[in-house]
């Protein structure tokens, strides 16, 4: 027999009573830097800023393969953008966080979600912030078809990890 729960009591079980619990101006002015950076660099270069394609130029300074030397022009700026998101992100983690991000995921779970997501960005053709800032801000259709195909996979993956009770 099915039981039937209240709409109340489920958007309870699903929603967080607290969406933001740090405040939602960080992620406001998080994402307003985010989008500026992207008009910035293709207002400049003409080129959309996508995090996946500027890894991959880096490895024009490692392979000859033609699929890597197509970057080689514009490989030094994208490897001072890509080092500058870590760089960022690290000195935002130690000043306003008190300390270095850690985790207790095992370091294999890690390469492992690594080399998946670098996989699926190429599959895809892109990442989120190639598809999910850039394309869709420019209303791209196949970035917005790919942002709304990896986030409704994502969320049931999610979804089913949670409910094995795997957790990091």
């Amino acid at each position: 027999m099915i039981e039937l729960v209240p709409s109340a009591e489920l958007a309870a079980q699903v929603v967080p009573a607290e969406p933001f619990p740090n405040g939602i101006s960080r992620y406001a002015i998080g994402g307003l830097l985010v989008g500026l950076g992207a008009v910035v660099i293709y207002l400049g270069t003409g080129i959309a800023a996508g995090a996946s394609t500027f890894l991959e130029s880096t490895l024009s300074y490692v392979s000859d393969r033609s699929r890597f030397q197509r970057y080689r022009a514009s490989r030094d700026w994208r490897v001072v953008f890509t080092l500058g998101i870590v760089l960022g992100a690290a000195i935002y983690a130690v000043v306003w966080q008190g300390g270095a991000w850690t985790t207790d995921v095992q370091p294999w779970r890690l390469l492992v979600g690594g080399i998946l997501v670098g996989i699926g960005t190429r599959i895809g053709k892109g990442c989120t912030s190639g598809h999910g800032v850039c394309g869709v801000g420019s209303a791209s259709r196949t970035s917005i078809v790919g942002v709304i195909t990896f986030l409704t996979v994502a969320i049931v993956t999610a979804q089913i990890v949670q409910a094995m009770g795997v957790s990091p």
